[in-house]
């Protein structure tokens, strides 16, 4: 099993868009790459994809949580939006495309998507670390994804 895209919502939080948008991951970016890798005390990693549809690599930030020594777990809330963030999709139709960027390090990855027990126990570490994602999964009523990475196997 790799990326599954579940079904979208019918309602949830309204996203940044444009220049704004842009602007806004350039400086979050930035803050990473200049030492700012964690938010509310939750890891930062860098996720870089290839593009849906443009297929030109994407990097964005994302909370990560560790998952064993070396596996981590992103979660696609995209704030508990309506709709699947674009490095989600992205993740599914390209899964030989996906890196992480962890203390400096670049780290080709494989996802695979988590569901039943496996995501219900992840949710469950996810939620006791970080609680904002409870508050994303109450303003949509679609699943929020959760995904493991791996390290790729060469």
């Amino acid at each position: 099993m790799s990326v599954n895209i579940t079904p979208g919502g019918t309602r949830g939080q309204q996203q940044p868009a444009g220049p704004i948008k842009k602007v806004m991951l350039w400086v979050m970016r930035a803050s990473h790459r200049l030492g700012a890798r964690r938010m509310d005390g939750t890891p930062v990693v860098l996720l870089t994809t290839r593009g849906a549809r443009s297929g030109q690599d994407r990097t964005t930030p994302v909370m990560c949580f560790e998952d064993g020594e070396s596996a981590w777990i992103v979660v696609a809330s995209f704030g508990g939006s309506a709709q699947h963030p674009a490095w989600f999709v992205n993740m599914a139709r390209h899964p030989d495309a996906v890196w992480i960027e962890v203390e400096g390090r670049r780290i080709h990855v494989t996802p695979r998507s988590l569901g039943g027990d496996d995501r219900t126990q992840a949710w469950g570490r996810i939620t006791e670390r970080a609680s904002r994602f409870d508050g994303y999964q109450a303003k949509t009523d679609r699943e929020i994804p959760v995904v493991r990475l791996t390290p790729a196997q060469a």
